[in-house]
């Protein structure tokens, strides 16, 4: 890739990582994996 190239695929990685970042962390995401680990935890062998 040319330089701009790599700058505009950073640029838009960069992005996409604080857009997944704002979505894990909001309350909803984060209550159903909480769910989830909890149900793991508590699940019977």
């Amino acid at each position: 890739m040319v330089t701009s190239e790599y700058a505009m695929g950073l640029i838009a990685a960069v992005g996409f990582a604080g857009l997944l970042y704002k979505v894990v962390t909001s309350g909803q995401v984060r209550a159903a994996l909480q769910a989830v680990v909890e149900k793991a935890l508590h699940a019977s062998f």
